[in-house]
């Protein structure tokens, strides 16, 4: 039986991360808000506010989330590029995912939040010297060092990961 917290399986990052790894890595980044924006683009009210797993989150939520993490994510990637090993602030996704503008704003102010966005981390992604993905940042929450390979890495399967609970959802329910 599918996982239904893991559709594409847990992240794992690669010991060795190549550039044909980052370029598939950064289009995955790229083409995310394409896919996510098709994956609910029929859905209704009620089918926006049911959680992808039971105890989960709604496929609102999850949108709302993708928009959160990813403003993280970029905003870790360039504390990297401009300081050494940089320690970034971790956030209660939980919590965010509870606050007011995710339960009264529509998602479609993140989906277009999140192709600005992607467009800026692309174009930074794609302009990075050889060296600069080696960079670090450190994570005190599992207190461990992230190259950006990595960090690239972890954020194409995380939006991935996000659009097979929302693209699994519809598929089980018969949603089109």
């Amino acid at each position: 039986m599918e996982d239904l917290r893991y559709p594409i399986g847990p992240f794992h990052a690669p010991v060795v991360i190549n550039a044909d790894m980052r370029r598939k890595y950064i289009n995955d980044i790229r083409y995310l808000p394409a896919l996510l924006e098709l994956a609910v683009q029929n859905l209704d009210a009620h089918q926006l506010q049911t959680p992808y797993r039971p105890g989960g989150w709604t496929v609102a939520q999850v949108v709302h989330h993708l928009a959160d993490s990813h403003m993280n994510g970029f905003t870790r990637l360039k504390l990297a590029l401009t300081e050494n090993n940089p320690t970034i602030k971790p956030y209660d996704e939980a919590a965010w995912a509870e606050l007011p503008d995710v339960q009264h704003v529509p998602i479609n102010v993140s989906i277009t939040l999140l192709h600005a966005l992607h467009a800026r981390w692309v174009a930074v992604l794609e302009h990075l010297e050889a060296g600069d993905w080696d960079r670090t940042f450190f994570h005190p929450g599992n207190n461990v060092s992230n190259t950006l390979s990595k960090h690239l890495a972890n954020y194409s399967w995380h939006g991935l990961h996000h659009l097979a609970h929302i693209e699994r959802l519809k598929e089980r329910e018969g949603w089109k």
